[in-house]
This record gives structure tokens, sequence and C-alpha cells, in this order.
């Protein structure tokens, strides 16, 4: 139940904050995963094994689906499933950057119901269960109020303006600014820094689950690209993009954006 997981899932995060900081970024060991997935360190696998054993002992009947762990189609058969990412900005954190993220969700029945992003180097430890509202450090957060696309500032990387993704082939006018970790990103919509965030290629659950419930518990909406409800635990875990956003902007987002990708900029 949300109620009991989420004191599981913080302390779990802060565990992997202390884990993480113990290395070095620069100086951790580092590899080139397979078929261009991207990298991976050393810190990144031992949070993951931290994760593993302490939230699978703490809730044998949950399922598990991690960025650093072979996927197994057992999860498919729980009703409930952690979906984690270790470290969510692994550039990042090799970087020696302060930008980087444990993000860490629990999905009941394909509906994420208590989550955690906490970013260690920064202090910064957002929360949800389901019903119970949003909090950073423990304070209540809410998303933005503004209410016109043209002065919002939207999180989102530079190929998201292709004219292929917008209905009229060009991206509506708004502020952009960037941060790398996706998950850090959907944070900072629900605290209200950032009135959007936009990624409209296909995204992995465990980038996107525990913010899809911190944004909607902060009153914002999450969707894929097609204005759809996210659904988790999939047998193929990605999805559609992400839309998220206070709710006046994610109709306005919604109504320019092309569902599939295909404008006449195209």
């Amino acid at each position: 139940m949300p109620a009991t997981d989420l004191p599981l899932l913080i302390d779990a995060a802060l565990e992997a904050g202390r884990i993480a900081t113990r290395y070095s970024g620069t100086q951790a060991q580092r590899w080139d995963k397979p078929d261009g997935a991207g990298p991976v360190t050393e810190a990144d696998l031992a949070v993951n094994a931290m994760l593993e054993e302490h939230l699978c002992s703490a809730r044998p009947g949950y399922g598990w689906l991690s960025e650093e762990s072979e996927d197994s189609t057992d999860r498919l058969s729980r009703a409930n499933t952690f979906i984690i990412d270790p470290i969510d900005g692994t550039r990042s954190f090799a970087e020696g950057a302060r930008t980087w993220a444990h993000s860490i969700a629990v999905a009941d029945n394909g509906e994420v119901t208590a989550a955690v992003i906490y970013l260690p180097m920064r202090d910064l430890l957002y929360a949800a269960a389901q019903c119970q509202g949003a909090t950073l450090n423990g304070e209540a957060i809410t998303t933005s109020d503004s209410a016109e696309l043209l002065r919002s500032d939207v999180l989102a990387a530079k190929p998201n303006l292709d004219a292929r993704h917008w209905r009229d082939g060009q991206a509506p006018e708004f502020k952009r600014a960037y941060r790398p970790s996706l998950a850090y990103r959907m944070a900072l919509v629900a605290q209200g820094r950032f009135d959007a965030m936009l990624t409209l290629r296909p995204s992995w659950e465990w980038d996107i689950a525990a913010g899809d419930l911190i944004i909607r518990e902060a009153g914002g909406i999450c969707s894929d690209r097609a204005g759809q409800q996210l659904i988790f635990n999939n047998a193929h875990p990605r999805l559609n993009g992400v839309i998220a956003a206070s709710a006046l902007i994610h109709a306005q987002l919604s109504a320019k954006l092309d569902p599939v990708g295909t404008g006449i900029g195209t």
C-alpha cells in the first residue's frame, strides 16, 4: 500500500545516496553498455545491488524492474512492481556534476502509487504517495499556475523542437531549458520551478515512473506524447514519450504536438 511503501522508498533512497557519494564521479570505474545503451559505473551497480536486496527483502511479493538488472517476465505476474533507476544521469555522475538522481517507484497494476526522486549532491528529496500529495524535503509542493504557453519555462532537449513533432510544422514559442536527469526534470515541474517538460522519443519506464506520480500528486498532468495516461510494468518497458506540466500548459502543448511525430515539417 502507498502509505507503507513510501517510508521504505525514502529509506532506500537515502541509503542509495550514501553509497553513490562514496564514489568520486570522475574516478569511478565506467563501462559502455552494448548497443549504444549508454554508460554505467560501479556506483550504478553498487546502488542497484543494495536497492534490490533491501526492497525485495522488505516486499518479497513485489516484482522488480531496474535499468541495471536483467529483466524477467516474472514481474508481469505481480500486482506490485518496483521500478528503479539506480542513478538517473549517469553521464553527469561520471563527469562529477551534481544533477544526477535516484529514481524509485512502486507500480500497482500499472499505476504508480509511491515514488521518490533523490538528488543527494543537492540535498533534494522529492516524494509522493497516492492521494497524499507531493513533497520536497517534507514540505508540500505544487505545480506552477502558469496559464500561457508563450510565457512558460519548459524543460526539453533541443531535438524536441524539430518541425516533425508539431502539427503545424513549427514548435511553439516558449523558454527552453535543460537538465541531464529526466527524473530531475520531472521533479522540477512538480516543484513549480518549471511549467512543463517534454521528451518526445520512446522513454524507459524507470526514468519516468517516480516523476509521473510526484507530478500528479503536485497537481499536474503527466501523459505520453499522444495525451494518453501512462501505464507501467509493461512487457516492453518503454513508453511513447512524456508530456508533464501544469494542467493548462499540458492542454496547450498537447494541442500543438503531432501525436505520432509526422507533422508537415517531416
